[in-house]
């Protein structure tokens, strides 16, 4: 599937050839994100992505940056998340020379030029607000601030409006320093290359790199925030979420996590699909989605609702994870097998999925499984399996849920919060 090397400065390389293709895709992904910051830093590592892309030693402004991939038909953007971050381009194969270069020197060498820093920090705090003003998006950070309350599994990751203005320069470039070293990163390409050849040139740009010393993540606690979360919106909308703690990245579970979550919530034929909007009527959209992380993780279902029928909504949505609890019919376990797969598969097509794919794992885990080692865990999944999982994540004490919407108090909604 790919060949890896590492450089003695701890580098990973990760190449996958897919000569049928067009295109070629880039990742460099790095260990930073809103888990390795204190609370006084929220937002660093989303600060310093957005820099970087504002001027780099080669091209000193974000024009000349965009305009090197955009004059060739490319993409380039760049992503942070609670445990890696990551920059990526794909560009038409011929012009992969270009595009490496472009990706590795606005992280390597950016400027952080003070003005450009200023305007930045309006940029971001302009990206909080729109985050306040759209329910979807702030009652997602609601229960992950009811799940992990004060750690940084709760924090925006893009910090608040307090922290992203108390970030300065010299606290960027030390994060830069201790973060973006070749031993926490991993740079991993898919497409119609050759692996040898482009491993030579990836090796040429970070050879003269010297490793470092990267801060590490900050693990979860066992506390719990608050059992519900409400903010108060004059939306047409009540937006809600409920959730429960899940299970890390490497639980030998988490593949029957991710199957119940299919049948419950994944797809217009899923449990909660079919009950709340096709029956009822209640919804336009509700899902179900498993977010994992290194040492913990979430099983949430989202939906959205006219206000004077969130109270129904809730009950049929509690009903069905009761009725999660008592099994499911093999028939629907082997359904949510074959779309779980198909959908890996189909998205495994795509030179920037196959990238991301490889690079992730190899961050975030230090090794690789191949879509066929993923099937073959799917597939020995059991209803045994799935209902012992279900019974032992949705337990009244665990449940969790955040609303947004026309409401000044929670009373009418947490007596509600019992499987």
């Amino acid at each position: 599937m790919y060949e890896k090397t590492t450089l003695a400065n701890g580098l990973r390389i990760l190449v996958a050839p897919m000569p049928h293709t067009y295109s070629v895709a880039i990742t460099v992904y790095i260990g930073a994100g809103s888990r390795y910051e204190r609370k006084e830093h929220a937002g660093l590592s989303h600060f310093v992505e957005h820099l970087c892309f504002k001027g780099s030693q080669k091209r000193p402004t974000s024009k000349d940056i965009s305009e090197a991939i955009d004059r060739v038909g490319g993409m380039l953007n760049g992503a942070t998340d609670r445990e890696l971050t990551v920059y990526h381009s794909k560009v038409a194969a011929p012009h992969f020379p270009l595009a490496l270069d472009v990706l590795i020197d606005l992280v390597r060498a950016p400027r952080f030029e003070p003005q450009e820093m200023e305007k930045e920090r309006q940029v971001i705090l302009e990206e909080l607000a729109m985050i306040a003003d759209t329910p979807s998006q702030l009652v997602d950070l609601a229960i992950d601030q009811a799940l992990w309350a004060d750690q940084p599994l709760g924090w925006d990751v893009a910090g608040t409006e307090e922290s992203v203005k108390a970030i300065d320069r010299q606290m960027a470039l030390d994060y830069l320093s201790r973060q973006y070293v070749p031993n926490n990163m991993v740079v991993s390409i898919a497409g119609n290359v050759d692996p040898r050849q482009v491993q030579e040139q990836v090796a040429a740009f970070w050879r003269d790199c010297p490793s470092g010393s990267p801060s590490p993540w900050y693990p979860t606690t066992d506390g719990h925030g608050p059992r519900c979360v409400l903010r108060y919106k004059k939306s047409e909308q009540s937006h809600l979420c409920l959730a429960v703690r899940g299970l890390p990245l490497q639980h030998p579970d988490r593949h029957a996590l991710a199957l119940l979550s299919v049948i419950l919530g994944e797809g217009m034929s899923s449990r909660l699909f079919l009950e709340l909007r096709e029956r009822q009527g209640l919804v336009y959209d509700v899902h179900s989605y498993v977010s994992h992380f290194l040492d913990s993780g979430a099983f949430t279902i989202y939906a959205g609702v006219d206000p004077a029928r969130t109270v129904d909504a809730l009950k049929v949505i509690l009903s069905e994870l009761v009725r999660l609890r008592d099994g499911v019919e093999e028939e629907e376990l082997v359904k949510a097998k074959e779309l779980s797969k198909g959908r890996l598969l189909l998205r495994l097509e795509d030179t920037r999925s196959v990238a991301g794919w490889m690079g992730s794992q190899e961050l975030l885990l230090g090794e690789v499984r191949t879509p066929d080692q993923v099937i073959d865990l799917l597939d020995a999944v059991t209803v045994q399996d799935v209902q012992r999982v279900a019974q032992a994540l949705l337990v009244n004490d665990q449940l969790h849920m955040a609303l947004v919407g026309p409401f000044r108090s929670d009373r009418r909604f947490v007596p509600l919060l019992r499987l």
